[in-house]
């Protein structure tokens, strides 16, 4: 599972969310998106820890909690979106 951390002050580094993750147990992973043309983060992370309970904690103590003057969203992430279907048309198929 993926912990999806939303409203994130832009000022939140990978180190941050690390050491606040890290109270609920072993974080494995951070990832902060940021922006193709900016390079600025685009307020919000993804976060993996080792056990399924530890990631429930988390979600559960962090969602609406206020950190760096902001009020958090935190739950589980869901699912990406198949990047294939964003309009358009298979361009083999056009071809055929």
């Amino acid at each position: 599972m993926t912990i999806y951390v939303g409203n994130l002050s832009y000022r939140a580094t990978e180190a941050d969310l690390r050491a606040v993750f890290a109270d609920y147990g072993e974080v494995t992973r951070v990832v902060l998106p940021t922006d193709r043309e900016t390079g600025r983060m685009r307020g919000f992370a993804f976060v993996d820890m080792s056990e399924e309970a530890q990631e429930d904690t988390a979600i559960t103590e962090l969602d609406g909690a206020e950190w760096m003057g902001r009020q958090l969203r935190v739950n589980k992430a869901k699912p990406r979106e198949d990047s294939n279907r964003r309009g358009g048309y298979n361009k083999q198929e056009a071809y055929e």
